[in-house]
């Protein structure tokens, strides 16, 4: 995942902060320095490194931080304080048009996802109660129309697409198409190049002429560091955007572009690419974004999951069996199979805050084994339904036989069934408390 790097670094740098019970001026500059040297290898831009540590170091040199009583906390806070500005401040929506349809022209680079990334968009918004309509305006790159359909046909999401013909003028008439079919957003795949040239940069103005969109987003890839803040800059000056899309946040990139694009070019990153599923987008949240590079975490983001992955019947069911005190194996695969539509266990882990004695870093990388899990769902995967809904009649014959039947061992079957009558006495304990009133009621 991006900032991890950075974000290693900086907690280097804070725990020294921490562990000092005052600080003096001399302090603050040599820790600056090293939150500079270490944004410059996150491949932050040259000149937002240094404002930004010239920022912070202003404002902590204070009389008010120095003599604080946890001086090395309030430069912390200042430190997030300022990414959250330097980030955008506040999250940045989309703006709709007053008269439908909305539309927004993706535009970029090839392989910075931009196709993807339409559709990606279009079934985020779908989600928000739109009704999106996908339009095929990149002519040039090979199969580029088809793949846009493909995406299309997954998401059920229609493609509107004329071939070869100009893309202003497929744009119109996709526009056209939209309001008789009562579309009220249209997402426009523009051509990309592999570099910035006139000839891209016309058909692109062109297109802008002709349906007047009404946002123009960049798709810019992340995992290209300081060429994506130059990508910004070049087509903000040529073009004229409204706002950024990184893609490929989740990969290997140090995040410098992130934290760059918004002080560069003045325009707010409005979504972030988070993997390779047509789900892994989500609105970019300066403030979210500031507190994962600080390790602390990212729990709204986390809870958001949690609201789209579980059913709120099937969790007032799950409430009410533990309440009768039902819960049983069936159950216990079903909260797996819901954790699953949050992400991988270790994503779970890196939007928790840290704990005191805890580096969740370490914890994510090597304590969590997401093949364990695999080996859970195929342990109670291969039990018989009586099996899973009375774990008591589970002797020794049976448990041999789930164990060849799931590729596992006796003793891990035996392991999962101590786990899950450990949950299930702690969730026997919950039943016990709703009943007397101090049990939360699931809506």
């Amino acid at each position: 995942m991006a900032f991890e790097g950075l974000t290693e670094k900086l907690q280097k740098v804070f725990k020294g902060l921490k562990s000092r019970g005052k600080l003096s001026e001399s302090d603050v500059k040599e820790a600056m320095r090293e939150v500079r040297m270490a944004l410059l290898e996150a491949d932050v831009n040259f000149a937002v490194a240094r404002d930004f540590v010239k920022g912070v170091t202003e404002k902590a040199v204070g009389e008010t931080v120095l003599t604080s009583l946890t001086p090395g906390q309030a430069v912390i806070k200042i430190v997030n304080e300022e990414l959250i500005a330097l980030m955008g401040s506040t999250h940045s929506k989309l703006t709709v048009s007053s008269a439908p349809p909305s539309v927004y022209m993706l535009c970029g680079l090839q392989g910075a996802g931009k196709t993807t990334m339409c559709a990606k968009l279009a079934g985020l918004l779908r989600k928000q109660g739109k009704k999106p309509l996908l339009v095929a305006c990149d002519i040039y790159r090979p199969a580029a129309i088809e793949q846009l359909k493909v995406l299309g046909q997954q998401l059920d999401i229609p493609v509107f697409e004329k071939g070869t013909q100009a893309p202003s003028v497929t744009a119109q008439e996709a526009i056209k198409y939209a309001k008789s079919y009562l579309f009220d957003t249209v997402i426009l795949d523009t051509a990309g190049r592999l570099h910035i040239d006139e000839e891209l940069m016309q058909e692109l103005v062109e297109v802008k002429k002709t349906v007047r969109p009404t946002e123009i987003l960049l798709t810019v890839d992340a995992m290209t560091g300081q060429d994506a803040v130059n990508v910004a800059q070049s087509f903000n000056e040529k073009l004229g955007i409204d706002g950024v899309i990184l893609t490929k946040l989740d990969g290997d990139a140090r995040g410098g572009a992130a934290m760059s694009v918004k002080a560069v070019c003045g325009k707010p990153i409005k979504f972030a690419g988070i993997g390779e599923k047509l789900t892994d987008i989500e609105p970019f949240h300066p403030d979210r974004m500031a507190s994962r590079i600080l390790g602390m975490g990212d729990v709204l983001s986390l809870i958001e999951k949690a609201q789209e992955a579980f059913d709120g019947e099937d969790t007032q069911k799950l409430a009410d069996r533990i309440k009768q005190n039902k819960f049983d194996l069936q159950d216990f695969l079903d909260q797996f199979k819901q954790m699953r539509k949050m992400g991988s266990m270790k994503d779970i882990v890196k939007s928790l805050p840290q704990m005191p004695g805890v580096d969740t870093s370490k914890l994510s990388e090597a304590e969590i084994d997401e093949k364990r899990i695999d080996r859970i769902e195929a342990i109670i995967l291969s039990m018989t339904k009586k099996e899973r809904r009375n774990p008591d009649v589970l002797n020794a014959s049976r448990r041999r036989r789930i164990a060849a039947g799931s590729g596992t061992s006796v003793q891990e079957v035996n392991q999962l069934i101590r786990q899950f009558e450990q949950t299930k006495t702690m969730m026997k304990r919950f039943g016990a408390l709703s009943k007397k009133g101090g049990f939360p009621r699931f809506r």
